[in-house]
């Protein structure tokens, strides 16, 4: 999958993990879209390896493997940058 997939699959990913995740995170849409490749990149890492499938290109069960991903990356961010 190409370089411009992942960002691709990442932005989708992250807005939907900010949808269903709402709340307010410092960095704001550019640390989102960050976090959603990086769910992407261990959404299809962790799907392959458990057999349910990679993140590997645009296409329905990619978006929810990457969002799920993104999901466990935003809640772990939370945690590590939590404000007071």
């Amino acid at each position: 999958m190409g370089f411009l997939t992942w960002i691709g699959l990442g932005l989708v990913a992250g807005i939907l993990a900010k949808i269903i995740i709402p709340g307010k995170d410092p960095g704001g849409w550019i640390i989102t879209i960050i976090l959603g490749i990086g769910g992407a990149f261990m959404g299809g890492w962790i799907g392959s390896f458990a057999g349910m499938g990679a993140a590997d290109g645009l296409n329905l069960p990619s978006i929810i493997t990457a969002t799920g991903g993104a999901i466990v990356i935003l809640l772990i961010y939370r945690v590590v940058f939590r404000r007071g």
